[in-house]
């Protein structure tokens, strides 16, 4: 049973990855005409009714008291400002640069749950954040066409990471509360309701935009978010923040296997350097022997006798 749920909640997190490894391809494609904040908004909202309906055929509990506060964080900072700050990045520098930028979230994850949520400082975490810090970085000189500065757009991503390192960190105390499917679609619709006012863009943006984009902005909307979001919501609660957020260095190579597959753009042998230390990252951050990757912090709870929401 044990392993039964430390697969199925890995499963969960490298499905993750993989959805928002092809949400960079998807945000370049649809951006060329949709503004970020239309962009945004279509994605956010075609997630919230996607999980809003499965959410009406379970019925599970909603938050309570200052439950809410922290809901109110995660939608306004992961969903509504990352995805407004992203998208508007990836007008202005290439994915590789962004991926980059966007993964030293994992360190800033890594950190402010060792110092809000007592999940402690391993140097093991640490040291593979590093490492996967330095793989990352090789990639996106390696992909860029800007080289390695990236002005404003530099300067969004960051506040991109910043934002979605803070909503994690907010949604991980809620997880021992709430179903994973709820937190989802709770935070999901807050980003949807703060993105109101991008109504306007999205309105002309529609008048003028391609089949193409559309089918990007609903597989958007159906999959690296309410999808994506929701397993990751799953797989955060039977582990720590730190851990999880050391798993997302994965994104920037499988992003870069995925426009190979797609595009039919074959990475350079230093983007997949890059690649390879991301993948030490995992080993060495989780102490990683494949069936232990999720255990330990499953087993622990286990031992105590407590138990979290599903999604």
């Amino acid at each position: 049973m044990q392993r039964d749920a430390q697969r199925t909640a890995l499963l969960a997190a490298l499905t993750t990855i993989v959805l928002w490894a092809s949400a960079f391809v998807g945000i370049r494609a649809a951006g060329r005409f949709f503004s970020p904040g239309a962009l945004t908004l279509v994605r956010l909202l075609i997630g919230s009714v996607a999980l809003g309906v499965v959410v009406l055929i379970r019925r599970e509990p909603m938050p309570r008291g200052r439950d809410w506060i922290l809901v109110l964080l995660c939608g306004l900072l992961w969903f509504g400002a990352y995805n407004v700050l992203l998208n508007q990045a990836e007008q202005i520098v290439d994915a590789g640069t962004a991926a980059m930028l966007v993964n030293i979230s994992p360190l800033i994850i890594a950190i402010l749950s060792g110092w809000l949520l007592n999940e402690g400082f391993p140097r093991r975490l640490f040291a593979g954040c590093a490492i996967a810090f330095g793989g990352s970085a090789i990639i996106g000189f390696a992909t860029s066409s800007h080289g390695p500065q990236g002005g404003l757009g530099a300067v969004l991503c960051v506040a991109a990471a910043a934002a979605y390192s803070c909503g994690v960190t907010a949604e991980k105390p809620l997880l021992a509360r709430v179903s994973a499917l709820n937190v989802t679609w709770l935070a999901c619709t807050v980003g949807a309701v703060l993105s109101l006012p991008f109504v306007p863009s999205l309105a002309q943006a529609l008048n003028h935009t391609d089949g193409d984009a559309l089918a990007w902005a609903l597989y958007l909307g159906l999959f690296p978010t309410a999808v994506g979001f929701s397993f990751w919501a799953f797989a955060l609660a039977r582990t720590s923040a730190g851990r999880m957020g050391a798993l997302t260095y994965l994104v920037p190579p499988v992003a870069i296997l995925l426009g190979w597959v797609f595009l039919g753009v074959l990475p350079p042998w230093l983007a997949l350097l890059g690649g390879a230390l991301c993948l030490a990252d995992v080993a060495i951050a989780r102490g990683v022997s494949g069936r232990r990757l999720l255990a330990l912090p499953l087993r622990r709870r286990m031992v105590r006798g407590e138990s979290h929401s599903t999604g």
